[in-house]
């Protein structure tokens, strides 16, 4: 009887041990879930945390660079395309979209020069009005010739007149109205078919002369001209029967004389109208210097003065 009260007891805290340590497992694995739990994902935070950065992060990001900002042409002081409305006029159909100009240099003469013979060859075209790129206008006295690109100099030959002599002693005198554009050479002049005829049979076509710069008598003066389109704004001014070539055209502004700019078509700009309307002064290439003074800004009116160059 004794024995069986002691095998009961045995059975019972055999018993509770078995119950504890099964709570005990049961303990166990809970915190160990807990734990897994509260552990983080460290793979799929990492990739959250690099798709969208923590609001607040002092982190930067790299500064965008700069876009480059088209550049703008800037407009052409001696181009006067116009547009509805503006002040400046369209350029003469015979005139190029941008004209050259000729910036100013020490010698006056430029590079026809007084008291020089130049050799070259003579050709022939059909003037035909006697109009060029001089932009003078039709012309009573066909004896006239284009000189070739290099020596027509941005229009500065423009008016010149030149004494043409052929091997066979035979001469004329032209006045420079036109450009001869290449195959023309430096020396070489496109006579009129009229003038060309003083020196050989038109038949001929090419021969070769020398000529030399004149100072002629005259009895005419210098003549002004404002171009279309000329206004207070803009505006471009001719000078027209001058009886040595060009040198330089300046208008009277406010601060002083303003020397303008030539262009190949033998207009002098003054772009933002400065000095339109006002008193002009001319110089020759022999330094002389003519003051102009009562012009009106009367556009394509052809406007006499009272002065003109004295002979040399």
């Amino acid at each position: 009887m004794h024995e069986t009260r002691q095998a009961a007891r045995r059975h019972k805290r055999r018993r509770r041990l078995m119950m504890g340590g099964a709570a005990a497992l049961a303990a166990t694995a809970l915190l160990v879930g807990v734990a897994m739990a509260l552990q983080p994902d460290s793979k799929a935070e990492t990739k959250r945390t690099t798709a969208t950065p923590v609001a607040g992060s002092q982190k930067s990001l790299p500064p965008t660079p700069p876009k480059k900002k088209p550049s703008k042409a800037s407009p052409s002081a001696s181009s006067p395309s116009a547009t509805a409305g503006s002040a400046k006029p369209k350029a003469r159909a015979s005139a190029t979209s941008s004209p050259r100009t000729t910036p100013a240099t020490t010698s006056l003469a430029g590079r026809i020069r007084p008291n020089v013979t130049y050799q070259g060859v003579a050709t022939l075209y059909d003037a035909g009005t006697g109009d060029g790129a001089c932009s003078y206008g039709p012309s009573d006295d066909l004896m006239i010739a284009a000189m070739n690109t290099t020596d027509y100099q941005t229009s500065k030959a423009c008016g010149a007149h030149v004494l043409v002599r052929a091997a066979n002693g035979a001469s004329v005198t032209v006045r420079i109205t036109n450009e001869c554009p290449s195959p023309c050479a430096p020396g070489q002049l496109d006579l009129s078919e009229q003038a060309f005829a003083k020196l050989a049979a038109p038949s001929t076509g090419r021969i070769a002369i020398t000529w030399s710069l004149l100072s002629p008598s005259t009895s005419d003066t210098i003549s002004i001209r404002y171009k279309t389109g000329s206004s207070p704004y803009w505006c471009a001014i001719q000078a027209i029967g001058h009886r040595n070539p060009l040198a330089r055209l300046e208008v009277r502004t406010g601060s002083g004389w303003r020397q303008l700019t030539r262009t190949d078509y033998n207009y002098f700009l003054a772009a933002d109208g400065g000095g339109c309307g006002g008193t002009i002064r001319l110089t020759d290439i022999y330094g002389e210097q003519l003051t102009v003074s009562g012009i009106a800004l009367r556009a394509e009116a052809v406007q006499p003065t009272r002065v003109q160059f004295a002979r040399h």
